[in-house]
């Protein structure tokens, strides 16, 4: 039985190229960073959580609500196969037992901040807004689109973004908790336009307050779909 099913629906990526020096720190043992025509990326990402059930069984008042994240891409190579896969900064929610499960279950960097969402269509675009507020301060991601999806372009880059499924977190330098995500390849959205309003440094740490001074390198969005991520299993290194 998976550990988590869920949907996961409409989400907004915004990417960045970063020197890849600048994440050496945060990649887990038994990994590398992976790119994309020799660059690196982190991306910003909002979406939603739906029908959330863990080991079958919903949870009261956690069955549907927000996720922001910070994420960069790696792989692993093993029996001769590459697993592509992300590591998260950190990963925002609304509601404290979700970081609590999370940070405890898989050792991820989950953060308990308000939040709240809006979705917007007419006939001819949809806007998505995701928001979240630190410090006193509302941060925000905001996606206005053309409301028909199309298919995911075979190697293109919304390709490389959205299709790992691996997750990897760092426990220590010689131990990593591997575990998979399933879901279909996702349909995308055409952006028309997007603002964000996001305090890099106060959210995510100095190591990344430069990106307050940058525009996204691109912008996407995924329709989403039914998601599965099944139990963790760890990477230790041997003497």
């Amino acid at each position: 039985m998976s550990f988590l099913t869920a949907a996961w629906r409409n989400l907004a990526f915004a990417n960045y190229e970063v020197d890849p020096k600048l994440l050496e720190k945060y990649v887990p043992y038994g990994t590398e960073l992976d790119q994309w025509q020799g660059k690196y990326y982190v991306s910003l990402i909002g979406f939603l959580f739906e029908n959330v059930k863990l080991l079958g069984f919903s949870i009261p008042f956690h069955k549907n609500f927000e996720e922001v994240n910070l994420r960069f891409y790696v792989k692993r190579y093993e029996n001769d196969t590459i697993r592509r896969g992300v590591v998260f900064v950190k990963e925002i929610v609304p509601k404290p037992a979700l970081s609590w499960v999370a940070n405890l279950v898989y050792n991820e960097k989950y953060e308990t901040l308000p939040m709240r969402y809006s979705w917007k269509n007419d006939h001819n675009s949809r806007l998505f807004t995701y928001q979240w507020k630190k410090k006193g301060k509302w941060q925000s991601i905001s996606v206005k689109t053309k409301s028909i999806a199309k298919p995911l372009e075979q190697h293109s880059f919304s390709e490389f973004i959205t299709e790992h499924y691996w997750g990897y977190s760092k426990i220590n330098n010689d131990k990593t908790n591997e575990y998979q995500v399933t879901h279909p390849r996702w349909s995308m959205l055409e952006v028309l336009d997007y603002t964000i309003n996001v305090d890099f440094g106060l959210v995510y740490g100095s190591d990344f307050l430069f990106l307050n001074n940058r525009q996204p390198d691109s912008i996407m969005l995924a329709e989403g779909s039914a998601i599965t991520i099944e139990s963790k299993r760890m990477l230790q290194k041997t003497s």
